[in-house]
C-alpha cells in the first residue's frame, strides 16, 4: 500500500551523496515538455535531500540543438533516438535509462461534443470536422508533431488538415483551444491533461497509436555526477511511477531493488 514506498523512498534518499547535498548542488536537467510533469510533482522530495534542480524543458527536437550547440547540463531526458544522436557525438556517457511511455490523444474544450475516435475512421472525421486543429509544429522538433504530419499524409487527409493547423511550437497544444484558436488539440496525453478548461476526449486507436518513450541520459562530463546518478535511480522509484501514470503515461521500467 503506501508503506512500501516510503520504505523505498527512505531508502532511496538514505543512498543520497549527503556531502554534496550538504552544498546544495545545482542539478541542470533538460527534459522533454512531456515528461516536465512528472519532475514538477516528484523532485520536491529528491531535493528535501539538499540537491537543487534546475529543469529547462523543450520539444525533443529544440533539446538536441541545445546541446549540440554547447549547452552545460548534468541530465537530459528526451526520446531514445534523440539521445542516440546525442550520444553519437560525443555528449552522454553510458547507456539510457528507459523510464515511461505515453501515446498521443485529443482534446476538446470542456462542456463541448465529445467526437467518437475509437475507431481510424471516426478520428479521420473528426479532424475533417474541426474549424481549426492544434498541434505541435513538425519543424520545431516535437514528437507527436511530427507523427500526426506523417499521419494526416497517411490517412490522405493532409491537404486538408494543414489549411487549418494551429501549429503550436512548444508547450500545450489544448490552450489554443482555451484560446479560441482551435476547437481540436491532438498531442500527448500527457500534455493534454495540464491543460484547464478542456477534456481528454481518449487516446488514438490501438491501429495508428504512437507511443513516444522517454529514456534518461547523463551527460558526457557532468558537474553533478553522483547526484544526476541518484535523480536517474529516483525517477524510477514508485513515487515517479505513480506520478507519471497520474499524469498519462506508463512506466516502463521496474522499480530498482534496495539492498
Amino acid at each position: 500500500m503506501i508503506i512500501l514506498p516510503r520504505l523505498f523512498t527512505m531508502a532511496l534518499v538514505a543512498l543520497l551523496p549527503f556531502g554534496a547535498a550538504a552544498r546544495a548542488d545545482s542539478l541542470k536537467v533538460l527534459s522533454a515538455g512531456a515528461f516536465k510533469q512528472v519532475l514538477t510533482a516528484t523532485l520536491p522530495t529528491f531535493e528535501a535531500a539538499g540537491h537543487a534542480v534546475t529543469v529547462d524543458s523543450d520539444t525533443v527536437g529544440g533539446l538536441v540543438k541545445r546541446v549540440e550547440a554547447g549547452e552545460s547540463f548534468d541530465l537530459i531526458i528526451a526520446s531514445p533516438a534523440a539521445l542516440a544522436t546525442l550520444r553519437k557525438a560525443g555528449k552522454l556517457a553510458g547507456a539510457d535509462t528507459d523510464l515511461v511511455r505515453v501515446g498521443v490523444g485529443v482534446a476538446v474544450k470542456e462542456g463541448a461534443a465529445r467526437p467518437d475516435i475509437s475507431t481510424v475512421e471516426g478520428f479521420k472525421q473528426t479532424l475533417l470536422a474541426a474549424t481549426r486543429v492544434a498541434y505541435i509544429n513538425p519543424a520545431s522538433g516535437g514528437s507527436s508533431g511530427i507523427y500526426l504530419d506523417g499521419l494526416i499524409d497517411r490517412l490522405g487527409i493532409g491537404a486538408e488538415i494543414r489549411a487549418k493547423s494551429v501549429l503550436v511550437n512548444g508547450g500545450y497544444s489544448a490552450e489554443r483551444i482555451t484560446s479560441g484558436e482551435a476547437d481540436v488539440a491532438v498531442q500527448q496525453i500527457s500534455e493534454l491533461l495540464p491543460v484547464k478548461g478542456v477534456v481528454l476526449v481518449g487516446a488514438l486507436p490501438a491501429e495508428i497509436q504512437n507511443y513516444t518513450i522517454y529514456a534518461a541520459g547523463l551527460a558526457a562530463d557532468p558537474a553533478h555526477r553522483p547526484a544526476a546518478q541518484a535523480l536517474i535511480a529516483w525517477l524510477r522509484s514508485p513515487l515517479a511511477r505513480d506520478a507519471a501514470t497520474a499524469k498519462g503515461m506508463e512506466p516502463i521500467s521496474p522499480p530498482p531493488s534496495i539492498k
